[in-house]
């Protein structure tokens, strides 16, 4: 994950926001090579199954029970579910469900989880506009080079002044997106665009509790109000992400604001976007992994007298929680994550219960977990040297850990992941119905038997 190199925010900063209105308003159907469409389709099937898994998690329960209070009209699907809400919190809810176990997708470059806020708008949305396959996978691909765009322009001071990157640039995705759904030209589009940039949600204090997935969720539902909002004449600054007080130059101390708009229309972020295999942080996906590996050569914990980490300086920035007290906790913390590799081969959301974080065997072995920050080391990558009880000493490397841009997940890899979070909530045929309905989204008439297949 390359760090951006940025130069100091001024007051002569070029018109973004109306360009990338213009591109969002403009840009033709379809207007993308093949394997950007792939990649669309693999972002949808990916979101979707992690909303889906975390339908019964206390966070979802929370959010649902918080937004029925409101009386919503029943306009739209809460996934998983068998409840309809109004299309915004349908979108709030569906955002937080999605990002609830820490396993979706991840554009590397910016560490956003682009789909939560962009998708969730945009399914909900579509359920009442009656929109097209078609029209969705448009508007996803475009939403997510928004966010991700004005991630790039302001990636690393942003995040680094401790906001959730995810949240703060997802409510321009999803205005974004859902502009595109609603059709509107580029003038509305750029009201659409300045509506949200007054909404950035997300601080980083939070991770590690329910308010972190809060925050795509309420991106999502920021971006779809902003939209409609603009379909109805509201206004906003036509700047409002690049004036000397407009969104980026309050947010971050730094913008490229050439990553607005370069190649734009040729090159789209979507084609960065990753997948996890493991339900943390991921930068904890290559010492899981090489833990895993270790006990695939036969070491067991019981065996281990201390595990050495060499990791890269945001591993213990993010993920250095030593003594994590539940499963939210424990999704950044980089020692839980190596004792799960070596106890159980695997990190996924069974791994993160509560009851795991807090089993003496796998305290015991978490707290045997060195970590050390070695600049040289990239981002997916680990040093990891086990001490035996015995003398010996074995050493795995991870180069690239599974999920990056360098070794992706397969679709037979993403298929499983999404039977192993949905078929507790549907069913494994339902989940069969459901990632066939994901891969032929594009051509679907409307997304209405998506959103119902996707319900219990």
């Amino acid at each position: 994950m390359a760090r951006n190199t940025a130069v100091s925010a001024d007051a002569d900063a070029p018109p973004i926001t109306r360009a990338l209105a213009r591109f969002v308003a403009t840009h033709p159907s379809r207007g993308w090579s093949e394997a950007v469409e792939r990649e669309a389709h693999r972002t949808l099937l990916n979101w979707l199954g992690c909303a889906v898994g975390a339908a019964r998690h206390e966070a979802t329960e929370a959010a649902l029970a918080a937004v029925q209070m409101l009386q919503p009209a029943p306009q739209a699907t809460v996934l998983g579910r068998r409840e309809r809400v109004d299309m915004a919190s349908a979108a709030l809810v569906n955002g937080i469900a999605s990002h609830t176990f820490d396993f979706d997708d991840t554009h590397l470059k910016t560490i956003i989880h682009p789909a939560g806020p962009v998708a969730s708008a945009l399914l909900a949305l579509a359920e009442v506009q009656g929109a097209s396959g078609r029209a969705l996978i448009d508007a996803l691909v475009l939403g997510i080079d928004v966010s991700c765009r004005m991630g790039n322009l302001m990636y690393p001071a942003h995040y680094d002044r401790g906001w959730h990157i995810t949240g703060s640039t997802g409510m321009l995705g999803a205005a974004a997106g859902c502009a595109r759904l609603l059709g509107l030209d580029e003038p509305q589009t750029t009201m659409a665009l300045g509506i949200a940039a007054s909404q950035p949600v997300g601080l980083r204090e939070q991770f590690g509790t329910m308010t972190k997935p809060l925050h795509p969720g309420a991106a999502a539902r920021a971006g779809l109000m902003s939209a409609l909002l603009a379909r109805h004449g509201y206004t906003a600054s036509p700047r409002a992400l690049e004036a000397a007080r407009g969104y980026a130059q309050v947010v971050s101390t730094e913008c490229a604001w050439h990553e607005a708009t370069d190649e734009l229309g040729a090159r789209f972020e979507i084609s960065f976007n990753s997948y996890k295999p493991y339900a943390c942080g991921i930068v904890i996906h290559p010492s899981i992994e090489a833990c895993a590996r270790l006990r695939e050569q036969g070491v067991s914990p019981a065996q281990i007298e201390r595990i050495e980490l060499k990791v890269h300086p945001l591993v213990l920035e993010l993920t250095g929680k030593k003594e994590p007290a539940d499963g939210l906790a424990a999704k950044f913390s980089v020692y839980h994550g190596c004792a799960a590799g070596l106890v159980f081969g695997c990190a996924g959301e069974a791994e993160f219960s509560d009851a795991v974080v807090n089993r003496a065997d796998v305290v015991a072995l978490r707290r045997k977990v060195v970590a050390s920050v070695d600049a040289r080391i990239a981002e997916d990558a680990v040093e990891a040297t086990a001490w035996l009880t015995d003398g010996r000493r074995v050493q795995v490397v991870v180069e690239h850990a599974l999920g990056s841009t360098e070794r992706p997940m397969s679709d037979a890899a993403l298929d499983a992941k999404f039977h192993g979070l949905a078929d507790p909530v549907l069913g494994a045929p339902r989940c069969n119905e459901l990632i066939e309905a994901c891969r032929g989204a594009a051509s679907a008439p409307d997304l209405r038997r998506l959103a119902a297949l996707a319900q219990p």
